[in-house]
């Protein structure tokens, strides 16, 4: 009876602690922006709505990851009109997208390393993100608007800066958070 008792708490801790780094992440998606805003075109450029969708999909999985992109997008928007109307809505489809790779790919790469994971999900979510969110853009939202080179140019060309930002800081943050017995060890 106890050992039952012990794994309920254990799961009851686990969804606890996984919905608070969520909402915690979601809280991100709003304040964090503003100092990158203060950079021009800084938005476009570091993305940094990014970070914590990328952050909550490798450390809660794909079902918080999800979450916190739809949730974190569309609450910024509401309070602070970040990111403005124009952008909100391939923005959301984008971050959906990192949350829920970054969780499935945490969930299915195993390759006995953890950082190689963190990057393979990472890349992945990243890759398929901006692909998706493109052709939501070309397809639902700007239909007729948006070229290859538009699109190159916006998801990759000034977003660079932003990409390696995310490739550099987000690994560095789920390993650092990992050592400090803040999130689970992968292995």
């Amino acid at each position: 009876m106890s050992v039952m008792g012990d794994n309920n708490q254990t799961t009851t801790n686990s969804v606890s602690r996984k919905t608070v780094f969520c909402a915690l992440c979601i809280a991100l998606c709003v304040v964090l922006p503003f100092a990158f805003h203060s950079i021009p075109n800084g938005g476009s450029i570091f993305s940094p709505i990014h970070i914590p969708v990328l952050l909550c999909g490798l450390i809660c999985g794909w079902q918080y990851g999800l979450a916190c992109g739809i949730g974190g997008v569309l609450l910024s928007h509401v309070i602070t009109s970040m990111p403005p109307m124009a952008y909100m809505p391939p923005m959301l489809v984008e971050c959906a997208v990192y949350g829920l790779v970054c969780g499935l790919g945490m969930r299915f790469f195993r390759t006995g390393k953890t950082l190689l994971d963190l990057y393979l999900s990472l890349i992945a979510s990243m890759l398929l993100g901006r692909i998706i969110a493109g052709i939501a853009k070309a397809l639902i939202f700007s239909r007729g608007a948006i070229s290859m080179q538009i699109w190159v140019t916006s998801y990759f060309v000034t977003a660079l800066p932003g990409i390696v930002l995310h490739l550099i800081l987000v690994p560095a943050l789920v390993m650092i958070l990992m050592r400090a017995k803040l999130v689970s060890q992968r292995y």
